[in-house]
């Protein structure tokens, strides 16, 4: 397995044309701060830029923990106006992966709160832990979600439950989290390795620049009324049948082979 070993607060490695970004500040529960986030924006842009990788894995070291959210020592400090600048570069990270032309699972296995939530929901897919914990906790700090939690928790699961979840700041179990569509799968705490690696193995099956034309084609097209998206859906199904892997696939389909 190749290790990038210049990072302080993520561990990155590269195997099998995956790409795996652990948090790792265990003992803040992989709360995010800004020394975090930078060595994470980072990972992610070798990790796109890498035609080796095809698929990211994010999550975080330890048990207890994919991430607690923000690192409030780190924001107690910040001034209104400050505070909106960190906002506003923390979201162009989440926003950044989340237009990834790479899938990108969460796995997540523990607390998943604040921030931490908010790049979880960046993600493309979530497989969870039965003792992960869900939350945007911030309205109990008298504060609000920065990093995308206002806007793409409703989109995600829908405005009522998301301003139950925003406003009364609890916690969500892993089964609650399924149930409102927040994650794809939950699975026993000793199968969320096999159970992503078996999930990793189905997407390299598929055509890596097909996935990235897809998640385009839903990421931009959910944003835009019906009539344009359809448009736009056509013009992405246009871009897919130009690769090579379309023509490959199609001939392999009639003549009845993979």
């Amino acid at each position: 397995m190749q290790k990038e070993n210049k990072y302080k607060n993520i561990l990155y490695a590269k195997k099998d044309k995956v790409a795996t970004i652990t948090l790792n500040r265990p003992k803040s529960l992989n709360a995010l701060n800004t020394a975090l986030l930078t060595e994470l924006r980072d990972a992610l842009e070798d990790a796109e830029t890498d035609a080796a990788v095809h698929t990211i894995v994010i999550t975080g070291s330890g048990e207890k923990a994919f991430c607690a959210g923000a690192d409030i020592t780190e924001l107690v400090e910040k001034s209104p106006k400050e505070a909106s600048e960190w906002s506003s570069w923390a979201q162009g990270i989440t926003t950044y992966m989340e237009k990834l032309r790479k899938p990108v699972i969460a796995k997540i296995n523990g607390f998943c709160l604040g921030g931490g939530l908010e790049l979880a929901m960046a993600c493309d897919l979530r497989i969870a832990s039965e003792k992960a914990v869900f939350g945007l906790p911030e309205i109990n700090l008298a504060i609000i979600p920065g990093g995308g939690g206002t806007q793409r928790l409703p989109r995600l699961i829908g405005k009522t439950k998301a301003m139950e979840m925003l406003m009364c700041g609890e916690h969500i179990d892993a089964e609650e989290a399924f149930r409102v569509a927040l994650v794809n799968k939950v699975v026993p705490a000793d199968k969320l390795d096999s159970e992503v690696d078996e999930l990793v193995k189905r997407l390299l099956s598929k055509s890596p620049v097909t996935l990235g034309i897809l998640k385009d084609a839903v990421n931009r097209g959910i944003e835009m009324d019906l009539e344009r998206a359809l448009q736009y859906e056509a013009e992405c199904f246009g871009h897919a049948f130009a690769t090579e892997d379309a023509r490959e696939g199609l001939k392999g389909f009639l003549e009845k082979r993979k």
